[in-house]
């Protein structure tokens, strides 16, 4: 996952609005058993078809349950609020919704509560960011056609069948459309958001162990645990209080002085001290997140024919081992393919694919990049968000990595952006003039949700706007592959365009990090690298 969406939120909150409607003033101090954790701020409102990134995620991920939810330890695709999922062929399926489930506000969850909130994520007017995951639902071209007005308000291939039965007609096999079910952009939605949206905007309401209680932008979330959610999963705490740091090594700071309950970003300057600063309090787990360097295909001077062999002669010229041991001290692994390893063999993760491409050779880095015309403008600039993630160090690594391959020690720049916001919003309004940070955390275990959305012919992530009708037939093909086995194969194929094309730099696979004070217990991070939140002991 991810990146941005509405400007409601921004206007709402650069007033204080939003903290003010939630609670008449300013965030309250936490009470017993509500836990603290650091937080960046998301880009945009929380609406669930609307947010793609992180941040806005783990909040959606508290206050929401959808149709299935991702095993917290696997990763597995499991029924949540689905009673059953049917299908006769792959393209035609008839869903049914589980009794009993309410929104917080006491509204019934039926079956009208997500074809309602498909419908708004899928339309045009609405100009949600996830829109693009509602695609393969039949009459999507009407309802968001690529150019032009929309002619239709809904999806015709969604219908309400019951109080807690509906159908999905795909324009297309889909044979693995229920497990990408779990995503947020299929959340349900209640009535309030669609009659009383500003106000909704302001304080979200959901069907999740935890209620919204309060916002300040730039400052905290409060969320509360929701005493009446009929969950299996209900919060083992009574809040969680997000607070909003713009530099990780502050958090990581004010976590020892006991200010701060736990982090889930443990800064790269700390990584070779955590474990006895925190006493064993320190989490180091393999997660579906793959860091590359994304380029601006909309730029002619990123797109035109030659260009692959300069990408890729920069692939080479990266020393991936080095940075990866002495930045990160191994919690990052040296990335050989376009996927990560938690997806596993049968999944579709294929080491080595990457192969001579990804391995530093800085004599024939050099020599490709020649070859392809030489660097654009004669310099790359990394752009990257300053603000989280350690991203600073690693940038001016990979630059003095390059530098020194191509015997040029102005040849490659970081460029940084104060905050995430700001560098995702930039990036949404094309205006990368070089290679910028384009990490990915998997929304669903899938190898198709490494390379569709990020790849595929104006897809929803697909930030540097890369085209390749090769590409896109292929995953057209894998999609409608009813037999597991093959499609992960055509998968793999359309993985091999990628490279051929270097279409994006894979840096890393990124473990999950986090570290907690004595206050936590039953502490841990989903393959996703999200705390568990609702697992979490106070106390």
């Amino acid at each position: 996952m991810r990146g941005a969406r509405h400007a409601g939120w921004a206007a709402a909150a650069a007033a204080g609005a939003l903290a003010a409607a939630a609670c008449g003033g300013g965030a309250a101090g936490p009470g017993p058993g509500v836990l603290s954790s650091s937080w960046g701020d998301p880009q945009n409102p929380l609406e669930p078809s609307n947010t793609n990134e992180v941040q806005g995620g783990k909040v959606l991920d508290m206050i929401f349950r959808g149709l299935k939810r991702y095993n917290p330890r696997t990763g597995a695709a499991e029924n949540m609020l689905a009673e059953r999922i049917e299908t006769p062929d792959s393209r035609n399926f008839t869903i049914t919704v589980k009794d009993g489930w309410t929104f917080s506000n006491g509204e019934a969850v039926t079956a009208r509560s997500f074809v309602d909130a498909w419908n708004y994520g899928a339309s045009l007017k609405n100009n949600q960011k996830n829109a693009y995951f509602f695609g393969y639902i039949q009459g999507y071209d009407k309802v968001h056609p690529e150019t032009g007005a929309q002619t239709a308000d809904t999806l015709s291939g969604l219908r309400v069948t019951g109080p807690r039965t509906f159908t999905v007609r795909l324009n297309q096999k889909f044979s693995t459309f229920p497990d990408t079910l779990g995503y947020v952009a299929f959340s349900p939605l209640p009535r309030a958001f669609f009659d009383h949206h500003t106000d909704w905007v302001k304080k979200p309401v959901g069907n999740g162990p935890y209620l919204v209680r309060s916002y300040t932008r730039g400052f905290q979330m409060s969320l509360r645990k929701w005493e009446g959610y009929p969950g299996a999963d209900r919060a083992r705490n009574n809040g969680v209080d997000l607070k909003v740091y713009t530099d990780t090594n502050t958090a990581y700071t004010d976590l020892l002085a006991g200010n701060l309950d736990l982090v889930d970003d443990v800064p790269a300057p700390q990584l070779k001290f955590v474990k006895a600063d925190l006493d064993g309090r320190y989490i180091n787990a393999p997660a579906g997140i793959i860091q590359t360097l994304a380029f601006p295909y909309y730029d002619p001077r990123w797109d035109k024919p030659g260009l692959e062999k300069v990408r890729t002669g920069l692939s080479m010229a990266i020393n991936r081992d080095q940075i990866t041991d002495t930045i990160f001290h191994r919690t990052r692994t040296p990335a050989s393919d376009w996927t990560s390893p938690v997806l596993g063999t049968d999944g579709g993760f294929k080491a080595g694919l990457c192969g001579a491409a990804c391995t530093y050779d800085p004599g024939r880095a050099k020599k490709l990049v020649q070859e392809g015309g030489g660097l654009p403008g004669g310099q790359v600039r990394i752009t990257y968000n300053a603000d989280t993630g350690s991203h600073r160090e690693w940038v001016d690594a990979l630059c003095n990595s390059i530098n020194n391959a191509l015997g040029n020690d102005k040849a490659c720049v970081g460029n940084p952006v104060g905050t995430f916001a700001d560098f995702r919003n930039q990036i949404g309004q094309h205006k990368m003039q070089g290679p910028f940070r384009a990490g990915w955390q998997m929304d669903y275990p899938l190898i198709q949700n490494f390379l569709q959305p990020l790849y595929y012919t104006n897809a929803s992530s697909n930030d540097g706007k890369w085209s390749n009708k090769g590409f896109d037939k292929l995953i057209d093909r894998a999609n409608a592959e009813s037999d597991r086995v093959r499609a992960v194969r055509l998968f793999q194929q359309a993985e091999a365009v990628v490279r051929d094309n270097m279409a994006a730099i894979p840096l890393w696979y990124q473990n999950g990090s986090a570290g907690y004070t004595q206050r936590l217990s039953h502490v841990a991070l989903n393959p996703f690298s999200v705390p568990v939140y609702n697992e979490i002991r106070v106390g």
